[in-house]
């Protein structure tokens, strides 16, 4: 189970950029997080598509 939610958060910190958490507001850095989720789940399926 941890494995399948790890790869997700090195995309998220690593290719993405999201090792620091800036204040922007709550919901601002709320926001920025689902986004960068959703662009990590984009980019697990797009390997997968590849292979």
């Amino acid at each position: 189970m941890r494995a399948k939610v790890e790869y997700p958060c090195r995309n998220i910190k690593q290719v993405f950029g999201y090792d620091k958490v800036r204040y922007r507001g709550l919901a601002k850095n709320r926001n920025r997080l689902y986004q960068l989720a959703a662009f990590s789940n984009l980019l697990i399926v797009w390997k997968e598509l590849r292979t």
